[in-house]
């Protein structure tokens, strides 16, 4: 990914901050000048623990079957439509006389007896798009009619800014390969990384590759009304360049202080790794190291992850409750140590997914493409235990062999933005959409 050249501005967002650090397109002195911001200083600036509230969103990508992770074990409509892939009562962990979640999903259950855990059911939008990209790009959106094109979470930061001041890039930091379209802005880049050690610096070698980088860059034209596009003069441009890559580096540096080691002044006395390594699978990684960041008391107010295999269209049933069972010890164990070292209270972790499956089982013992389905918000500060109604499975009340949602997601999206980021969230989401009580406060 170091090696790779962006040409457009488009691609810089798509790529996200991570690239600019470790292109070779800036001048030395940038190196250099980064390096020195982001070294913590002795006075005037806050170290260690930072008390402002984080989201920590977690993409379920490839669209999660809601069905088989809160089973509806009252209803005999699910088994008589899934009589392979249903999960049968005795191998469930109840939550009431009418739902359930499957054995496997054990973190799950600890963090809903725990009162941690709220469930909301039937979460979906107005006319559903089957389609991984298009669905996947609605909920970044959060605009179904897809007139938007920037992230929910980008324009929240957007809305930060002071004057023609940027937002700084660590504020928002997604743990993928590329900048998830959810947290770009017209004025904001997340840093994007799938693990710590693609934020290396390469510095100036680049044998004449950056000359000619640049000189793309400084031929993209710019598109009316776009705030953030690259300045049409050499010299602009250059300034331009000059002022993302310092922000990059800088922030490229304190990410790898704050994930690579432990013997950093600044984290002293605080407990980094899980008490249980390896729950979780990949994700429980990513958390984990989402943890060391939130501990180094980075000034990172959301975070992005994401878990993908969820497209089970073919032998689902042992495939997706492994899927879930990683899931529930990440989500589970990432809770536990905030809680353990004291800083839970400030974070609060909301799950998505691109649209649920559909109700009957295929010929493949799988499940195709759906519409509505469950999501978590997990935290201190959230009210636990489900909300809403479940949809119905009479086929009457199906919406072409799908579940109809009945929880419009923008709603909770409305609840986190007001009652957790403290952010108007009429102003971000581009109209008023009542929110669920999901939050104490």
């Amino acid at each position: 990914m170091a090696d790779e050249l962006f040409f457009t501005r488009r691609d810089m967002l798509k790529r996200g901050a991570t690239l600019l650090s470790a292109a070779a397109t800036v001048p030395y002195f940038l190196d250099r000048t980064a390096l020195a911001m982001a070294e913590p200083r002795k006075s005037g600036r806050r170290t260690g623990k930072n008390n402002e509230r984080i989201l920590v969103v977690v993409q379920l990508a490839g669209g999660n079957d809601g069905l088989n992770t809160v089973v509806p074990i009252g209803n005999d409509r699910y088994y008589r439509a899934r009589p392979a892939i249903g999960i049968k009562k005795e191998d469930t962990l109840r939550i009431n006389d009418e739902l359930a979640f499957p054995k496997s999903a054990e973190g799950f259950k600890r963090l809903y007896d725990d009162g941690l855990l709220a469930v909301v059911q039937g979460v979906g939008y107005p006319n559903p798009n089957r389609s991984h990209f298009v669905s996947t790009d609605i909920w970044s959106t959060a605009d179904p009619d897809e007139r938007v094109h920037n992230g929910w979470i980008g324009r929240y930061f957007d809305c930060t800014c002071k004057g023609n001041d940027r937002p700084d890039p660590k504020t928002g930091i997604a743990l993928v390969q590329e900048s998830p379209l959810a947290m770009q802005g017209e004025r904001f880049t997340p840093v994007s990384f799938g693990s710590p050690e693609e934020l290396t610096w390469r510095g100036p070698a680049a044998g004449g590759r950056g000359t000619n980088a640049f000189n793309k860059l400084n031929g993209t034209k710019r598109r009316p009304g776009r705030k953030n596009e690259m300045p049409d003069d050499e010299a602009s441009a250059l300034a331009y360049l000059e002022r993302m890559a310092m922000d990059a580096r800088a922030s490229a540096e304190e990410i790898k202080q704050a994930t690579g080691t432990n013997s950093s002044p600044r984290n002293e006395g605080i407990r980094f790794r899980f008490r249980n390594r390896g729950a979780g699978g990949d994700l429980g990684q990513k958390l984990e190291m989402v943890k060391r960041m939130i501990a180094a008391g980075l000034e990172t107010k959301v975070y992005y992850v994401s878990m993908g295999g969820f497209d089970t269209h073919a032998g689902q049933l042992g495939r997706h409750q492994t899927l879930i069972q990683q899931l529930g010890e990440a989500l589970h164990e990432f809770t536990a140590s905030l809680r353990e070292d004291k800083m839970l209270d400030r974070v609060t972790i909301m799950t998505f997914s691109e649209f649920g499956r559909r109700v009957a089982e295929n010929g493949s013992q799988g499940t195709d493409h759906g519409a509505a389905a469950p999501l978590f918000v997990i935290g201190e500060g959230v009210r636990a235990g489900v909300h809403g109604e479940h949809p119905s499975l009479e086929p009457d009340q199906l919406d072409a062999g799908d579940l109809k949602w009945n929880t419009d997601f923008r709603s909770i999206y409305s609840a986190v933005l007001t009652d957790w980021m403290n952010a108007d969230a009429g102003r971000i989401l581009g109209g008023d959409y009542p929110k669920i009580r999901l939050f104490n406060t």
